[in-house]
């Protein structure tokens, strides 16, 4: 019997380069590389028993196992590669959508730095 350790990084194996680069395309003349954000994060627990000593909490038999996970993947934008030459074309509602928490909490640390300051000085 395979562990679940053992069957995630198994089913992991191929996730690499060609899930963050799509496939090339053309059309009229203009080459086009979408580009993509991945990310994934795995767990796994297993567990046996049998502990019959005081130190343990638990008397008796046991089992065990457990796992989960999560992955994602975010458009970044594309290569293009036309009359103009090879340039990054961002995905702009990624851009505003990552940008807009991104300024909030910037700002938030700012203002709480800034009162720590006045704070000190006084």
């Amino acid at each position: 019997m395979t562990s679940l350790t053992e069957r995630l990084a198994e089913l992991t194996k191929g996730v690499g380069v060609s899930n963050v680069y799509g496939e090339a395309t053309e059309l009229n003349g203009i080459h086009v590389v979408p580009v993509a954000l991945t990310f994934h994060a795995f767990g796994a627990g297993e567990g046996r028993g049998n502990s019959a000593g005081d130190s343990q909490p638990f008397n008796g038999e046991g089992e065990g196992s457990g796992g989960g996970g999560i992955a994602g993947t975010i458009p970044l934008g594309a290569y293009v590669r036309d009359i103009r030459g090879l340039r990054f074309e961002p995905n702009l509602v990624v851009l505003l959508a990552v940008a807009t928490p991104l300024v909030w909490v910037a700002g938030r640390v700012l203002t709480q730095l800034a009162k720590g300051s006045r704070k000190r000085r006084r």
